[in-house]
């Protein structure tokens, strides 16, 4: 095994598993340890009209890349023979949805990107994690337009095979999964690379807020049943209609200073 360890094995045979694991990891542990940083933390008050274009941009963009990749990569090929669906017609279909979906989601970036940069009030509220995984995300699309110019020289689907069939041997534990990726372009290399680094660093960034995106619904709907998110217009000071709230009652209550049970 370690006479084959190069960088196909590397990238395709042991990344996936590491990545996995610290996405996993990292945000249980994130979660448990500071809840609070379980946020996009926006900057929505400044430069709205280029937040507002380049946000719609992006996240149209950048989730029907995500669900593209995702059933296109794990749909098993026996279920594109059983209902008929030659991998030619896939590829193209990929390719007619994909692309326009990774140039609305290069422009969406570049002007999030362009934002958090230029304007100095934002650019001191970023941390080195925000810049720096906008930067991977904006090369991950970059390249993955780029990789369109090697499909279109192969549009039989074979090669979208290869990456379904390795796809799918990850997820089943065959440890000779990397074989399959032997020699694939260099673009597609990278390109995969980034894909799983982002994915790593997924629970050190703002990215984590996705997560949230997923569960909440679940969680207020199932686990907290009756819960609902208000906004309070009181102006008074906590302290004060604490000791209205005492005195109707007759008793004494927790203090300002002292947590509340």
């Amino acid at each position: 095994m370690f006479a084959n360890l190069d960088i196909d094995f590397i990238i395709f045979g042991i990344m996936p598993y590491a990545a996995l694991t610290i996405l996993v990891v990292g945000s249980i542990a994130r979660y448990e340890r500071d809840p609070f940083t379980w946020k996009s933390s926006s900057s929505q008050l400044l430069r709205q009209k280029q937040l507002f274009w380049g946000s719609i941009l992006f996240h149209v963009g950048i989730i029907t890349v995500f669900f593209g990749h995702l059933i296109g990569l794990f749909t098993p090929v026996w279920v594109l023979d059983a209902v008929g669906v030659p991998y030619w017609f896939k590829q193209w279909l990929a390719v007619i949805i994909g692309g326009p979906a990774g140039i609305a989601a290069l422009i969406g970036s570049t002007m999030l990107l362009h934002r958090r940069l230029v304007d100095p009030r934002i650019r001191v509220t970023s941390s080195f994690a925000d810049i720096g995984i906008m930067v991977l995300i904006w090369l991950q699309l970059a390249i993955g337009l780029l990789t369109i110019t090697q499909t279109l020289q192969h549009m039989d689907g074979a090669e979208m095979v290869r990456f379904m069939t390795w796809s799918q041997s990850i997820l089943t534990w065959n440890i000779n999964a990397w074989t399959t990726m032997i020699d694939v372009h260099w673009l597609y290399r990278l390109h995969i690379f980034l894909g799983l680094l982002i994915t790593a660093l997924f629970p050190f960034t703002r990215l984590v807020h996705m997560i949230s995106g997923f569960a909440a619904p679940f969680r207020y709907l199932l686990t907290r049943p009756g819960y609902q998110i208000v906004r309070s217009r009181r102006t008074r000071p906590l302290n004060d209609r604490r000791r209205a709230y005492d005195a109707r009652q007759g008793k004494t209550g927790p203090k300002i200073t002292t947590p509340a049970e």
